[in-house]
C-alpha cells in the first residue's frame, strides 16, 4: 500500500499558470492532447467552460495522486508524462495493472471510491476536474459523457488483454506485446526510438515476470535483430513484423 504521505502534488488554476508564462488564457484550445482525449467532445465555441473547470496539477516522479479506496473526488486527464496504475494486495505489496500516458482520462469509478492507485513515473502534468464540476460539464455536454463511456469501454478491453497476457502468453510473447503496445500509444523521437520511463522492475511487475527474465528477453530480442537498446532505456523497434508474430505466438 502506498504511503499516504507521498500522495502530494502541486496544483494551480490553469488561468494563473497560463498567464504566468504569457500564454493565452484559453489554453485548452491549443492543447496538443485534446484531439485524442475526452475533451475533444467540447467544441471550440464552448472550450472556455472546460478551461474554467480545469486545474493544472503537476506530480513529481514517485508521488501518487490517486489512492485506492479513497473517496473519488476528482478526475484527471494526463497531458504529459507517464503514470503507473496499481492495485494493493492484502500483504501490502502492489501489482502494477497498467501505464497511462498523454490523453488518458483517469478516475472513472463505479462507486464513490477509487478502485486503483496511480503514481507518477516521471514528472506528470494533469488537468484535474472535481467531480462536481465534471457532473455539470456532462449535463451541459452530452457528447462528453459518450466519450467517457468510450473511455470506460477501452479500459475494459485493456483489462481483458491484460488477463490474456498474464494467463496465456510466454515471457517472450509478453515482452513483445508490451513493446508494441507502448509503441502504438507512446511517442517515438526523431531517431525512431521508444523511450520507456518506467523501470525494468515496473515492467516485470506489470508482465508478471522477474526483472532477470525481462532483461534476458530484451537481450535475446536484441541478438535476434528485433530491437536495439540505447541509453536511458530507449528502445528502437527494428522489426515490427517479427515482434508482432512473436506477440501472437507465431514466431
Amino acid at each position: 500500500m502506498p504511503d499516504t504521505s507521498s500522495c502530494q502534488f502541486e496544483q494551480r488554476p490553469r488561468r494563473l499558470v497560463m498567464g504566468a508564462v504569457g500564454l493565452q488564457p484559453d489554453f485548452c484550445k491549443m492543447c496538443n492532447v485534446r484531439p485524442s482525449s475526452v475533451c475533444s467532445a467540447i467544441d471550440d465555441a464552448d472550450i472556455s467552460r472546460l478551461s474554467d473547470a480545469a486545474v493544472e496539477t503537476i506530480v513529481p516522479p514517485g508521488r501518487c495522486f490517486i489512492e485506492e479506496g479513497e473517496p473519488a473526488t476528482d478526475f484527471f486527464n494526463v497531458t504529459s508524462g507517464t503514470v503507473k496504475l496499481f492495485k494493493a494486495l492484502p500483504d501490502g505489496r502492489r501489482q502494477i495493472t497498467g501505464f497511462a500516458g498523454p490523453g488518458h482520462f483517469l478516475g472513472l469509478a463505479v462507486s464513490d471510491r477509487y478502485a486503483f492507485g496511480a503514481e507518477a513515473v516521471d514528472t506528470v502534468r494533469l488537468c484535474r476536474f472535481s467531480r462536481e464540476r465534471m457532473r455539470t460539464l456532462l449535463d451541459d455536454f452530452p457528447r462528453m459523457e459518450r466519450r467517457l463511456l468510450e473511455e470506460a469501454s477501452n479500459e475494459l478491453v485493456a483489462a481483458q488483454n491484460q488477463m490474456l497476457l498474464l494467463g496465456r502468453k510466454t515471457a517472450r510473447e509478453r515482452v513483445a506485446s508490451f513493446l508494441l503496445d507502448q509503441a502504438n500509444h507512446g511517442e517515438l523521437n526523431s531517431a525512431g526510438q521508444l523511450h520507456l520511463p518506467m523501470t525494468r522492475g515496473d515492467i516485470a511487475d506489470y508482465l508478471g515476470l522477474t526483472i532477470e527474465t525481462v532483461s534476458r528477453t530484451l537481450s535475446w530480442m536484441r541478438a535476434q535483430g528485433m530491437i536495439d537498446v540505447g541509453k536511458g532505456y530507449a528502445i528502437t523497434l527494428l522489426s515490427r513484423e517479427r515482434l508482432e508474430s512473436l506477440a501472437e505466438g507465431e514466431d
